[in-house]
C-alpha cells in the first residue's frame, strides 16, 4: 500500500502552482475545470509516487490556521541535503516567506526548518 495523492484547498489556485513549481520543482498537468460544481485543480508531481493535488472551489471555507490543531499540519519535502536546506530556506526567506523554524537538526534527528507559505500552510524542509 502507498500514499497516492494528498489534496488540499488554496484560495488562489494558480498562485499556489507557480509555489510549487518554482521552489520545489512540482510537475503540473494541465488542470481539471468542472464548470457545474465551480470546482478547479492540479495535481502536482515532485519525482516520486505521492502527488499533491491543489484544488479550488466558489464554496469553500477558508478557516484559521492553527499550527498546534489536530489533523494534517504539515507538508514535508525532502531536498537533498543540509546545504540544500539552508539555501532553500534562506530563498524563501529573501522572497518574502515567514520561516518559523530555522534550520536544524530536530531531537528525532531530522535536519529541517519550517516556512509559512503565501496562504499559512506549514511547508517542512528536510534533507
Amino acid at each position: 500500500m502507498k500514499i497516492e495523492h494528498v489534496a488540499m484547498y488554496v484560495n488562489d489556485l494558480e498562485k499556489a502552482r507557480e509555489f510549487f513549481v518554482k521552489y520545489f520543482g512540482a510537475k503540473s498537468n494541465d488542470g481539471y475545470h468542472n464548470p457545474k460544481k465551480q470546482f478547479r485543480s492540479y495535481f502536482l508531481s515532485f519525482g516520486g509516487e505521492a502527488r499533491l493535488e491543489i484544488m479550488n472551489k466558489a464554496d469553500q471555507i477558508d478557516s484559521e490556521k492553527n499550527l498546534a490543531a489536530t489533523g494534517f499540519i504539515h507538508l514535508a519535502f525532502s531536498v537533498g541535503s543540509k546545504e540544500k536546506v539552508d539555501d532553500l530556506t534562506a530563498q524563501l526567506k529573501r522572497d518574502g516567506y515567514e520561516v518559523i523554524s530555522e534550520p536544524r537538526t530536530t531531537g528525532d534527528g531530522y535536519y529541517e526548518s519550517c516556512i509559512l507559505d503565501f496562504e499559512g500552510n506549514q511547508i517542512e524542509i528536510t534533507e
